[in-house]
């Protein structure tokens, strides 16, 4: 049953607004001039509150859908009917004022998940407050034990590693690598390219994984290409659900360093990937995306291709100034070392480095093969913009990048801002992204585009 639309959460609305009208039910004029307004009111200014406060923190691009908001509006209605009502109320209007608080409120958890799209089903949300696992989710003793008795399974399996975090000081949560079956065709085995994922500015390692169709877009692939496909790095950027570090070092935690002095050689040794850049690349979705940009622009000495998924110009807790202080502690050369542009036009010419630009926004598709000319390169004039569009975005640091050299391709995934949606963009990418990180089996292929 879907989280996201249909029948389900149709009837959880009605089911709530009616419940929400019944506790309003019959009351005296008196009270309906003057408490039905302050709920409505309270209601507004909830509602104002919320917006002002998603805004203030930088926590979305997209506007959130119209039913966030009426049942923002409703919550603050439903509180406000339960103590204004209470008195003079009978048990029947009380117990159902009782009730609207928490239907109000998820509905408006429901609404939130619509936007972003983190338990597309009931048995997803379910599995996420159990723990369940699917079968294939294994840890890296049973893989141990897999490779010692020859197993040569005929999809890909996900195992949960434990990676270190002493060079970082990082906390961070489980996190998790894909192996595909052709990386149990030898002993040892095949030295694999390697994919990194970031999901969202809130969420866990395993976003990617519950939310997206990630994993029947890889058993489709591996089944074209004789199991052959990409590892897959799943790692913890935030360390807690609230904690939005952005993927950069700061005093939220040193991310960054995790991701690269920590992640990348723990998978290098411990899984046999490749440990040269030709065969790694970064993917994310949302902030994922500008962490996978931020990345692979910082450090081409690791990283030769990015999949930016509806990213962001750069690292982003509010404004610049907030986005300084939040996630640098005030440090402004901290933050140009994290910021695209300045590390693109500090860098220079980039050579072998690639990136999809993925946008959920309406727009015409472009490709730029990256300027070698050995002209000094410009920021292009249209870099300018505050807009806080997709395609916009995509289109001015495609622009950027490519007159330093980068190749790269702003492509509509014709969906919406969500996990499932990010999930198919992926898919269209990934024929591109395994060509171009040498994955064996699969013929490289030019961006869209591309001659």
């Amino acid at each position: 049953m879907s989280l996201t639309h249909g029948w389900l959460v149709i009837s959880l609305q009605l089911l709530s607004a009616a419940v929400l009208l019944a506790a309003i039910g019959r009351r005296s004029p008196r009270w309906l001039r003057v408490w039905l307004p302050v709920a409505v009111l309270v209601g507004g200014v909830c509602a104002a509150l919320t917006f002002w406060f998603i805004k203030d923190q930088g926590m979305s691009q997209d506007p959130a859908p119209a039913a966030f908001w009426v049942w923002v509006v409703g919550l603050g209605i439903a509180i406000i009917i339960l103590g204004a009502g209470w008195r003079g109320a009978g048990w029947p209007r009380r117990s159902a004022a009782i009730l609207a608080v928490p239907l109000c409120l998820l509905c408006t958890a429901l609404a939130v998940n619509t936007w972003v799209g983190y338990f597309p089903t009931v048995q997803s949300a379910w599995d996420r407050v159990t723990g369940a696992e699917p079968d294939r989710w294994i840890d890296q003793a049973t893989l141990a034990d897999m490779q010692r008795r020859g197993v040569r399974p005929t999809q890909g399996v996900v195992v949960k590693m434990t990676t270190p975090d002493t060079e970082s000081g990082f906390s961070h949560r489980q996190e998790y690598v894909y192996l595909p079956p052709a990386w149990f065709a030898t002993t040892p085995p095949p030295s694999l390219p390697a994919v990194m994922m970031f999901g969202g500015e809130f969420g866990r390692a395993d976003d990617w994984l519950r939310s997206s169709n990630v994993l029947t877009t890889l058993d489709d692939f591996t089944a074209r290409h004789h199991g052959n496909a990409p590892v897959l790095v799943f790692p913890d950027v935030g360390g807690s659900f609230i904690n939005d570090t952005e993927c950069v070092n700061g005093p939220r935690g040193n991310a960054a360093d995790h991701l690269v002095k920590e992640v990348v050689p723990y998978v290098t040794s411990a899984f046999g990937v490749s440990p040269k850049p030709e065969n790694w690349g970064v993917a994310g979705w949302s902030s994922g995306g500008t962490c996978a940009l931020m990345l692979g622009v910082v450090h081409p000495e690791l990283f030769s291709a990015i999949v930016d998924i509806d990213g962001q110009l750069g690292p982003n807790a509010g404004t610049k100034d907030q986005t300084i202080g939040r996630l640098f502690g005030g440090d402004v050369s901290a933050w140009e070392a994290f910021d695209p542009k300045t590390a693109i036009t500090r860098h220079g010419t980039y050579t072998g480095v690639s990136a999809w630009f993925a946008v959920s926004s309406d727009t015409k598709p472009e490709y730029r093969p990256g300027d070698h000319s050995g002209a000094v390169p410009t920021p292009p004039a249209k870099w300018d913009t505050d807009s806080e569009n997709h395609a916009d975005i995509a289109h001015a640091m495609c622009d950027l990048a490519s007159s330093y050299g980068i190749e790269c391709a702003v492509v509509n995934f014709h969906a919406g801002h969500d996990l499932q949606s990010a999930g198919y963009a992926f898919a269209d990418a990934l024929p591109w992204l395994a060509g171009k990180i040498g994955t064996p089996g699969v013929k490289p292929i030019p961006m869209p585009g591309a001659a």
